[in-house]
């Protein structure tokens, strides 16, 4: 987590835009009590304000190489809370699984609307954030000592969590069909908190083993995990990525080496193209360790395409283009 040897520079620009976004949540929470009287929201909403308030400030004033420490602390903060959030208000599952028995229920409930509104449109604007700065499962994977992966393995495996994704939506929608199964999702429902936590603990013990064999903490990430699917969909597009200046590039590598996701970021960037590529998680450790601060966020209008990775899992390293 974060090192209390960190030297941290105070900007009071980023504490007073951190305080403004604190604040937004409390409206935000003062406006749902006073339509609803759901006195929790304001709660909930007004200390999630505060924590990430508390968060961003001090991912800020952390230097540029070090600010994965508060970026791994931002992922923590969220991450819990969203996890017990949702068992303390009875939300049901939302995983993918939940997902698909509200669709196949009629396109209703929290776990229908949260990947509505994170996994799919929300990606078209800001990317695959959700997977480095909230992902509760990825925030134990983070935890790991395997902070710089070797590489991805060949592109053939690419599919298995295409596969998995399928499987999810097979199996919910053969429960589903011809039996209430679906209906047993409802919000606050024991049935779905059961499959909420039980899908939370076969991802875990699936994501820790595989970093462990293969040394690299997001595995995970990028050969299991299904909801990385309908995210990657809408990142093609996203307005929010990592651009580059190739004119203070000097092909160090560094960014590449780096990256958790095994981006090939210096191909992007001597090309003079933002980050394209749909494994990219924004979690900026590539902007981080550029030594000449050439890489930066941005907001644009491109496509996703090609995908630049790199393997090094084989005898040679090599940048595959898919």
């Amino acid at each position: 987590m974060l090192n209390p040897n960190l030297k941290l520079t105070p900007r009071p620009g980023i504490i007073l835009a951190a305080s403004l976004f604190s604040l937004l949540f409390w409206i935000i929470g003062l406006a749902i009590w006073f339509l609803t009287s759901h006195l929790g929201a304001l709660l909930r909403l007004g200390y999630l304000g505060c924590v990430l308030a508390i968060g961003l400030a001090t991912w800020a004033s952390l230097p540029r190489a070090k600010r994965s420490h508060g970026r791994r602390l931002i992922l923590v903060i969220i991450g819990s809370f969203l996890f017990f959030a949702i068992l303390g208000m009875g939300v049901g599952d939302i995983q993918v699984e939940g997902f698909f028995f509200a669709l196949w229920a009629g396109a209703s409930g929290n776990a229908f609307y949260h990947y509505l509104i994170a996994k799919f449109f929300g990606p078209l604007l800001f990317g695959r954030i959700w997977c480095g700065w909230a992902c509760w499962t990825a925030m134990i994977l983070d935890l790991l000592p395997f902070k710089r992966s070797q590489g991805r393995l060949p592109e053939k495996f690419g599919w298995i969590r295409d596969l998995h994704f399928a499987l999810s939506m097979s199996l919910t929608l053969l429960l589903a069909v011809g039996s209430n199964y679906a209906n047993r999702f409802t919000n606050g429902s024991a049935t779905g908190l059961y499959w909420f936590l039980a899908g939370n603990i076969a991802y875990y013990i699936l994501g820790i083993t595989l970093a462990y064999v293969l040394k690299d903490n997001r595995a995970f990430c990028k050969y299991l995990c299904p909801v990385s699917v309908p995210l990657k969909l809408g990142s093609r597009f996203a307005l929010l990525k990592i651009k580059g200046d190739r004119n203070s590039c000097n092909s160090c590598g560094a960014c590449s080496r780096v990256c958790p996701m095994n981006i090939d970021v210096r191909a992007y960037i001597k090309e003079g193209s933002r980050v394209l590529s749909t494994e990219c998680i924004l979690c900026q450790t590539c902007v981080g360790a550029c030594p000449r601060q050439a890489l930066q966020l941005s907001f644009g209008l491109d496509r996703g395409r090609p995908e630049k990775l790199i393997i090094t899992r084989s005898s040679k390293l090599q940048t595959v283009i898919k």
